[in-house]
């Protein structure tokens, strides 16, 4: 290629006519490389094997130093990675056959929700100190039609919001009624009981820690489980006992 070039570039040195329809002659250029839809699948070697090793996800401290140009290049390689693993994991579904090394999508996905809140931070950044507000969609907490509350992004509309049926229907809050209000009751007593049941297996679990390893850093099984009252756990009657978790 490069020697054609230079033959290129000698003929029309010598050559005056083509000097005079220079413009009209389009310069040499090479077009990238397209590959099939082999794109999709992983590499052949993988195939068929019970684990395949893979790296951990990227992190935010290391996605805050990289430019806007690697952010936006890392974000469709990892965009072609997750087509590619749930390409090959709904493959091992319809040959019914377990998926290697899972793990790789969570890796993946994590990945993608770093990079995407470390733009979001720089256009936070730049809107603060450009008009001193986010930049984000306004919003506000709404409570919907079962009396759950979440978050509703706001949108400009040419149509206001009476006369927008369209809206009217996507969008429905809360009114009273008895039977959501049965319902919320009933709700709230089941995420207690769950939040209850967390807390107690958590306590469990520390206690059996502290049986096992006795010498073990208590800072660090605050930390992991600040819902643990440390203080209560020794003073059970499981600490030291003749119980032993399985």
């Amino acid at each position: 290629m490069r020697n054609l070039i230079n033959l290129f570039s000698k003929i029309a040195l010598n050559s005056p006519r083509v000097v005079s329809y220079n413009n009209s002659l389009r310069s040499i250029s090479t077009t990238t490389v397209r590959n099939d839809l082999m794109e999709f699948f992983d590499d052949p070697k993988n195939w068929g094997a019970e684990e395949v090793k893979s790296g951990r996800s990227w992190k935010k401290d290391e996605l805050r130093i990289k430019s806007n140009t690697d952010l936006h290049k890392l974000w469709y390689v990892l965009l072609k990675e997750r087509n590619m693993l749930l390409t090959m994991e709904q493959e091992s579904k319809d040959q019914a056959r377990l998926f290697p090394s899972p793990e790789r999508l969570d890796k993946v996905e994590d990945s993608m929700e770093n990079l995407e809140a470390v733009v979001r931070e720089r256009n936070t950044a730049y809107h603060k100190l450009e008009t001193g507000e986010t930049g984000e969609r306004p919003g506000r907490m709404e409570v919907g039609p079962l009396g759950i509350r979440y978050y509703y992004k706001m949108s400009e509309y040419p149509i206001p919001k009476h006369m927008n049926k369209k809206w009217q229907e996507k969008y429905k809050f809360y009114k009273y009624d008895k039977d959501v209000e049965a319902f919320l009751l009933k709700y709230r007593e089941k995420l207690y009981l769950s939040k209850r049941k967390a807390q107690r297996r958590n306590f469990n679990h520390v206690i059996g820690l502290m049986n096992r390893f006795p010498n073990m850093d208590m800072e660090a099984v605050k930390e992991q489980y600040p819902d643990v009252d440390i203080e209560k756990a020794k003073s059970s009657r499981k600490y030291k006992g003749h119980f032993l978790p399985k």
